[in-house]
């Protein structure tokens, strides 16, 4: 098969950015959420997030799918984009209504769309492999009138991605293979993890690239629930679509349900920034394993993260734990139990998740990642 043609003029991106990241605390709060956090380089998440998009696409084909409470730190962060690039959710609902709206308020201006969704907290690298594929997929999406994603080869028996087993080949050339799915399979648990890894099962990413006419035709046959509900968006009602519709990812809502659904094999590197362990997987670490930011002290100290934002913080012979100083609060924890944080802070009291910072987030002026790649 010849070569996908280049991008066509139709493309637009959507960066998803709500939530606060409550497996950060006390680093993230409501009030500063992971987004704003220098996760991945040293620069915000979703700085980095706007990065990729504005590699695929002008600056006016971008948006930022947020809540109005972080509308105001988004801004002061992305400088570059205009107040009408933010688009503010009017209540959270998951990701299979708020892209149900975002490809609507698309495919309102331009039928022919393909809109490319994004998360504000992966780690992609390297970008210019990221900006090769993501233009052939786009091509593919638009040539086969499917609803795509980016598949990434596992390298561990993760437990907190969904996995992908691919049926047929669509297409397979030099830099670039795709399947129809199969199934999708969330979260399983160590045992079954290892069982897909054998069978050449893929995570799925979370990056999708729908023809936004095709996506919303799945709507409406394979997700009634947000569906009918499409007219509320016809008639401008957006508040009263997000009120009647009910909390659903999309994968769950369309693509679980919907066969025509295809997976991109990716060829780049690709981690979700979910809590403070996978820092070890993305930054860089010093020769006993630690990853650290700002003034840390660690002896006889491995394989551990170190996060010292609000004074200086000392480890002396300990393994495999976290230590966040942050916003006066000092959390420590078995890094096993760092995807656990969400259930601690349902045990705190409430005032413990409203926390104080400074006034701009650690990375983008205050304190500097140690050894983090720019």
């Amino acid at each position: 098969m010849s070569s996908l043609p280049s991008v066509d003029a139709h493309l637009r991106v959507v960066v998803l950015a709500g939530g606060i990241g409550s497996r950060f605390w006390p680093a993230s709060s409501p009030a500063r959420p992971k987004q704003l956090l220098a996760l991945a380089s040293r620069r915000a998440l979703i700085a980095d997030a706007v990065r990729r998009g504005l590699a695929l696409v002008p600056s006016e084909g971008l948006s930022v799918l947020t809540g109005a409470h972080l509308v105001p730190p988004f801004r002061e962060a992305l400088p570059e984009l205009d107040p009408g690039q933010f688009w503010v959710e009017p209540r959270a609902r998951g990701t299979a209504p708020v892209l149900a709206w975002a490809a609507h308020r698309i495919h309102r201006r331009d039928p022919e769309a393909v809109m490319v969704s994004l998360h504000a907290d992966h780690h992609i690298e390297p970008l210019s492999a990221f900006t090769e594929l993501l233009p052939r997929a786009v091509a593919l999406a638009r040539q086969e009138d499917l609803l795509l994603t980016i598949a990434v080869p596992p390298d561990r028996p993760e437990t907190g991605y969904g996995y992908i087993r691919t049926g047929g080949s669509l297409v397979s050339e030099e830099g670039l293979e795709a399947w129809r799915v199969e199934t999708f399979v969330e979260k399983p648990d160590a045992s079954t993890a290892w069982g897909y890894l054998s069978r050449g099962y893929l995570w799925n990413s979370g990056i999708f690239i729908f023809p936004v006419a095709r996506f919303l035709n799945e709507l409406r046959i394979h997700a009634p629930e947000i569906g009918t509900h499409l007219s509320l968006l016809e008639r401008g009602e957006e508040s009263a679509f997000f009120e009647t519709t009910p909390t659903i990812s999309v994968d769950e809502a369309v693509l679980e349900r919907s066969g025509s659904v295809g997976a991109v094999r990716a060829t780049f590197q690709w981690d979700d920034i979910g809590n403070w362990d996978a820092l070890l997987r993305t930054g860089r670490k010093d020769a006993q394993g630690n990853w650290s930011l700002g003034e840390t002290y660690a002896l006889e100290t491995s394989n551990s993260v170190l996060w010292a934002e609000d004074g200086p913080i000392v480890l002396f012979g300990v393994d495999d734990v976290v230590v966040v100083r942050s916003g006066g609060m000092t959390l420590v924890a078995d890094r096993a139990q760092a995807p656990e944080l969400k259930r601690l802070l349902q045990r705190l009291p409430a005032h413990f998740r409203e926390v104080e910072f400074p006034s701009a987030p650690p990375g983008t002026g205050t304190t500097d990642p140690k050894g983090e790649t720019p």
